[in-house]
């Protein structure tokens, strides 16, 4: 197969400051009779006084630096996402469509219920549609992104505990699990101990049940794990964790390798969350917004932020009387416009459809797996679901790092995938293609990497100084992190 051409992004961008020409205005206002606010005129207040030498420039000079940097970002619409979990997929246009009609995209989160009974409708049946696809009893879709879901999720379980007699002090996370879990759990008061993988990359069940005492207030494990790799000892280790009092909280953000073919609350999973903006159609990244929808069993139910929609009758209300409830975790009902989309999506594609989402994730990043283990290290031999963790030690041969391979493949126009994450795997490359991706677009991203497992072997010093045809080259991304430069200065500077 032909590789995809480099060198696509050529030239440097000026800055504004430095294509500024003395006298040239963006705009044009036409006298007026009315007088000035203050002796500097209308210039004066709309320049910020504390920048020196504010560019001046034309609007099609301002337009067109805009557009020329624009061209430089990546898109899934250019092509493949393989970011690790964060799950970077195309999303149908539909959705979005949906999120921007006006009776739903103008509906004021303060309206009273009667003026608003459409957009109570869709959450109230989102609700139904996730405890059906989860398994769960009730769910909340106020939380606004997936670590918050986990902190309303973990609060929780403090709360029902509480009302036993006793929160406990202790969550046990696996090393597996996503990054966040430890930082939610330790915000809701409980310290943190790792439980480490098996052989199989898997929770080792045996230093579970080894650990289980009256201190441990439950288990948060993400699965499948941010390996790929499913846990097929599900049952045992929540009735293991449940024989100890405890509760189980699952990390739903992979949901995507599960949706249709397994259900948490089945095998006994108390509490988990959802990233609405990950699995159900949300375009993912650039910090929001998103949406960490909640899901429980019946016992969790009145503990569940509030207020809760309720239907009565025909029509739709808000309770608001919910003396368990953990209290509010967001403003309003949180992020309603993720709602409409994740609706729109499980209408769209109905159960068969999700299901075939699913099989295909699967399938996709196998395609991947079987065709890159050859040429990079497999760490885990175990079946792995949606997503594939390579590591770079087979680069490491040559003197090339992962970091190295994630450079280079800026040149052959791709993002490149999670990088040492997780943790458990050393010099990671988690790779995960989503369902939306065709077999073109992935034999594509494997001739890239073969490409560059090749330089390295013959040519490692062109990888060490990757990227070479983009706009920006490699940069000292310590440097930057620690003494970054915010503002501009002049050759005079």
């Amino acid at each position: 197969m032909t590789l995809p051409p480099t060198g696509s992004l050529q030239g440097r961008e000026l800055l504004l400051f430095e294509i500024s020409s003395p006298g040239t205005v963006g705009m044009s206002l036409p006298g007026t009779e009315v007088p000035d606010a203050g002796s500097a005129g209308i210039e004066g207040h709309l320049l910020r006084k504390e920048i020196v030498d504010f560019p001046e420039l034309s609007e099609v000079d301002v337009v067109r630096h805009f557009t020329r940097l624009s061209r430089w970002n990546y898109a899934i619409d250019l092509g493949l996402f393989p970011l690790g979990s964060c799950t970077m997929k195309y999303n149908p246009r539909f959705n979005e469509n949906a999120a921007r009609l006006p009776g739903l995209a103008g509906s004021h989160p303060a309206a009273a219920s009667g003026d608003c009974q459409g957009s109570l409708a869709l959450m109230f049946e989102l609700e139904q549609m996730l405890c059906s696809i989860t398994g769960m009893a009730a769910v909340t879709l106020q939380p606004p992104a997936g670590a918050a879901g986990e902190f309303t999720g973990v609060m929780m379980i403090r709360a029902v505990l509480q009302e036993r007699g006793d929160p406990r002090k202790v969550i046990l996370i696996p090393d597996s699990a996503h990054g966040t879990n430890p930082a939610s759990a330790r915000l809701s008061g409980y310290q943190v101990e790792t439980i480490a993988s098996n052989a199989e990359g898997r929770m080792d069940l045996d230093a579970l049940q080894a650990r289980m005492g009256e201190d441990v207030a439950g288990v948060m494990l993400t699965n499948p794990n941010t390996l790929g790799i499913f846990e097929n000892r599900i049952e045992e280790i929540c009735r293991t964790v449940h024989g100890g009092g405890g509760l189980v909280y699952m990390d739903g953000a992979n949901m995507n390798a599960l949706v249709g073919v397994h259900r948490p609350g089945d095998v006994g999973v108390d509490v988990m969350h959802l990233n609405l903006h990950k699995t159900f159609s949300t375009p993912h990244g650039g910090g929001g917004p998103g949406s960490g929808a909640v899901a429980v069993t019946a016992e969790l139910e009145p503990f569940l932020p509030g207020p809760r929609v309720v239907r009565e009758g025909k029509s739709f209300d808000l309770d608001e009387e919910r003396p368990r409830s953990i209290g509010r975790v967001a403003t309003f009902h949180g992020q309603f416009g993720m709602m409409i989309r994740a609706y729109a999506y499980i209408l769209s594609l109905g159960a068969s459809g999700l299901r075939r989402n699913t099989e295909l994730a699967v399938v996709h990043a196998n395609y991947l797996r079987k065709r890159l283990e050859r040429t990079y290290h497999l760490p885990y031999a175990t079946p792995t679901l949606h997503e594939v963790v390579f590591s770079d030690s087979k680069l490491q041969e040559h003197g090339v790092s992962t970091m190295d391979l994630a450079k280079r493949l800026m040149d052959y126009d791709f993002h490149a995938p999670t990088i040492y994450f997780p943790l458990v795997v050393k010099g990671a490359i988690m790779i995960e293609p989503t369902e939306t991706e065709g077999r073109r677009e992935l034999d594509r991203f494997v001739d890239a990497m073969e490409a560059i497992a090749r330089e390295a072997r013959e040519e490692p010093e062109l990888v060490r100084k990757a990227p070479i045809s983009m706009p920006v080259g490699r940069l000292d991304e310590a440097a930057a992190a620690r003494r970054p430069v915010l503002r501009w200065r002049s050759e005079a500077d």
